[in-house]
């Protein structure tokens, strides 16, 4: 994984401007990391994407994060302060390539399945219905199921449209999404909270490619300003202007205001 210079950071932000979230983190780690191809990092399980994802974050802005949430019960506002390993589960990701598919046996049941990645968040996409990109998302990480049907087994490949809520059990669901949580930790961060207003607790999620992205927006919206004033004042073109350190264009401004 590379560091990226202001120039090309700029020209990241200008690309994933119009693109959807999922797209953004492919966007950021393409970048960062051109020797994998857009293959390997499409087929990259949700928490492997986010593990690289704090690592750049970590190497762009530093350790620490800072977040502002609301307590659900009293509205007060909350700033939250914690550091990339508090939340990050795997230190390292040592390959790109695609996990192994998991398998559970539940009962009469014994299903495979693999852990989500890009390419199903790409695909459902465009539903506005949490419900249905649930299901639709466990759909396409089903393998294969086999199950009794008239006291002889019955194997479906991945061909068949799964259902869950026709096919399998609520219980055997649940089992398969628990096997897939234990797989993939760092796909679902939740940040244990406490109201100091209210006392309240609740678990609040904490998703890295938005924040990153956040984040990214807003120094780009910085940067740019910085270049619009001093090229005003000095007629400089803006790649020599990004080239300068950001210790030197604050000094550069830093008279301009004098």
């Amino acid at each position: 994984m590379r560091s990226l210079s202001a120039s090309e950071w700029l020209k990241v932000w200008e690309q994933g401007l119009d693109q959807p979230l999922w797209q953004r983190s492919l966007t950021l780690l393409a970048a960062a990391c051109p020797e994998w191809s857009s293959e390997q990092l499409m087929n990259l399980s949700i928490g492997q994407r986010d593990g690289l994802l704090l690592k750049l974050r970590e190497q762009t802005f530093g350790s620490q994060l800072t977040s502002v949430t609301v307590c659900p019960q009293c509205g007060d506002r909350l700033e939250l302060t914690f550091t990339v390993s508090d939340i990050r589960v795997n230190l390292a990701i040592e390959s790109v390539d695609a996990l192994e598919p998991l398998s559970v046996q539940f009962a009469d049941y014994e299903v495979r399945f693999r852990l989500p990645n890009s390419l199903d968040l790409a695909a459902v996409a465009r539903e506005q219905d949490p419900v249905k990109v649930r299901s639709e998302l466990f759909d396409r990480c089903l393998i294969a199921v086999s199950y009794p049907v008239s006291d002889r087994a019955v194997s479906h490949q991945r061909e068949t449209q799964f259902s869950q809520s026709s096919v399998l059990p609520e219980s055997l669901v649940k089992a398969i999404l628990e096997s897939m949580a234990l797989a993939d930790p760092q796909a679902d961060v939740q940040l244990a909270l406490k109201c100091p207003a209210c006392a309240h607790h609740w678990q609040a999620t904490f998703d890295i490619v938005s924040f990153f992205w956040s984040e990214i927006h807003g120094w780009a919206g910085r940067v740019l300003r910085e270049v619009h004033t001093l090229a005003s004042a000095y007629g400089w073109r803006e790649a020599d202007i990004l080239a300068m350190s950001s210790q030197r264009r604050r000094l550069y401004l830093e008279m301009i205001a004098e």
